[in-house]
């Protein structure tokens, strides 16, 4: 395989000292790295920017660029706010218990813990408005197996109907516990 691990994820931020606090205060990351430059290296364009690398666990880097230059940020408003995040691993139900506790006492509105059968979650928002999720999994083997053995057949069946096949039904309809 030629892709070995995800270098780091990049996305921008309002504030680049704000982010970095947020991320060490709310989810325990370190700051890692930070990288400034006024020319982008791979274009040459003139562009100021702070780049800054927060450790997310396991090898696995959160980047964030501030562009003090460009236009506010924006979102793809075409795109609901839900489908945009990025899902973040914990150890255990008690670890989303505890963080949604802690983000709530901090005043960040936090959704969940949501049940979607092989991982239970909760979603918020970081400063920047990007929205994050913690998850926890909980899917059992038996369960993974079943997802593994329908997925090509899920994904068919999607591309010629665009409707959600029922392959997985039981997933959201309770005749499987997790």
């Amino acid at each position: 395989m030629l892709v070995q691990k995800i270098h780091h994820v990049a996305y921008r931020c309002k504030d680049a000292k704000e982010t970095v606090e947020w991320y060490q205060k709310h989810l325990g990351m370190k700051f890692v790295l930070a990288i400034a430059e006024n020319e982008v290296p791979s274009t040459k364009a003139p562009d100021p920017y702070m780049h800054i690398f927060m450790d997310a666990g396991d090898g696995n880097i959160l980047a964030f660029f501030e562009l003090p230059g460009q236009a506010p940020m924006g979102r793809d408003e075409n795109t609901p706010n839900w489908v945009q995040h990025l899902a973040l691993k914990v150890d255990s139900y008690q670890d989303l218990i505890d963080t949604k506790a802690r983000l709530e006492a901090e005043g960040i509105s936090v959704v969940g813990p949501t049940d979607h059968t092989i991982f239970k979650s909760i979603y918020f928002f970081d400063p920047n408005g990007h929205r994050l999720e913690l998850a926890w999994d909980c899917g059992t083997p038996k369960m993974m197996q079943m997802l593994d053995e329908v997925k090509w057949d899920m994904i068919n069946e999607w591309d010629k109907t665009k409707r959600a096949p029922k392959h997985a039904a039981w997933m959201h309809d309770g005749s499987m516990s997790s």
